[in-house]
């Protein structure tokens, strides 16, 4: 069953803006990191990005965040306005599911549980991921974000993936699919 969702921003970044200590600030990008398109390619990532056919990152090549929790986190913190999605350097900024709940995880009594496969397709044709683990916020998310998301955002950071088709995403009206 397709699920009507808006894909509401796109992320590729060349570096980790997050070095160093949280104080000094993140390392600014060289380029613009929004983008009303990318290129996905099976078990690599997205054309363009840092974790691009990085063997270390292949369980976590693409991120995905609900940008409901967004909402939350500034009704939360009672930020004067939401903040930028693209300040968590999640690469796909997803409105319309709770897209946290397809991550892998451990039941109470710490039996795995895991990540379930789900597509996207934003007009072009699906692209499926395989959802793994949580995406979780980091201290910095109280720098780049505002003071007090790190907290905020606990359990609401978001999903790594791993894209196991390729294809191409744009920002817009998309259709989600759960296939496990």
């Amino acid at each position: 069953m397709d699920i009507p969702v808006e894909v509401v921003a796109l992320m590729v970044s060349r570096v980790h803006a997050f070095e160093g200590r949280p104080q000094d600030g993140p390392r600014p990008d060289p380029e613009p990191v929004g983008r009303a398109e990318i290129e996905v390619h099976a078990d690599l990532g997205i054309v363009g990005d840092r974790y691009f056919g990085q063997t270390v990152h292949r369980n976590a090549a693409v991120t995905f965040v609900d940008a409901a929790s967004l909402d939350q986190l500034a009704r939360d913190l009672e930020l004067p306005a939401v903040p930028d999605p693209l300040l968590m350097r999640r690469n796909i900024v997803l409105r319309g599911y709770p897209i946290d709940a397809l991550a892998a995880h451990r039941t109470p009594d710490g039996a795995p549980v895991p990540g379930r496969r789900f597509t996207l397709d934003t007009g072009s044709g699906p692209i499926t991921f395989q959802a793994n683990r949580p995406a979780n916020p980091c201290g910095w998310m109280d720098i780049a974000v505002a003071p007090g998301a790190f907290k905020a955002l606990r359990g609401h950071g978001g999903i790594r993936t791993t894209p196991l088709t390729s294809g191409t995403l744009r920002v817009g009206p998309a259709a989600l699919t759960l296939l496990d």
